[in-house]
């Protein structure tokens, strides 16, 4: 009998799709689907995603509005001024936010996965989520600091 002609598990009342196998314990997370740390990050995700393609849509428009073009060079990152652009209704406000949210975001799901793992009890897991925040926050501050 080759592999192909063998079943892909013996015979049973078990969906086939269950993550748990027979003698072998599995975590509660896993048996009951999606966790809430889980589905925060999923909803940290999708929240960021869809601020960040409203913000570049309204932007977009302005600046079509104002006679502008996506190819011209818009003005360099003043974090000062996003609110009193964003205020004023000036394209490059609404911009640079959007930026700013699709940059933030992946490191948010980390700080949100640091907690996470904190209440779960999950030392390791906690430790990488730190490790990757330290180096997130070292790559902004060289940023930062280097910026002529």
């Amino acid at each position: 009998m080759t592999t192909s002609d063998r079943p892909d598990a013996a015979a049973g009342d078990r969906p086939a799709d269950s993550p748990s196998t027979p003698g072998v314990e599995t975590a509660p997370a896993a048996r009951d689907g999606a966790t809430g740390l889980e589905q925060t990050i999923a909803r940290l995700l999708t929240i960021g995603t869809y601020a960040a393609v409203a913000l570049f849509a309204i932007g977009s428009g302005l600046l079509l509005a104002a006679g502008g073009s996506p190819l011209d060079g818009g003005p360099r990152l003043d974090i000062g001024r996003v609110g009193a652009d964003l205020g004023e209704l000036r394209f490059d406000g609404f911009l640079w936010l959007g930026l700013l949210i699709v940059i933030a975001t992946p490191a948010a799901r980390v700080g949100v996965s640091f907690i996470g793992y904190l209440r779960a009890g999950e030392r390791s897991m906690a430790l990488v989520a730190a490790l990757i925040l330290g180096i997130i926050s070292l790559s902004v501050a060289l940023a930062i600091g280097t910026e002529g």
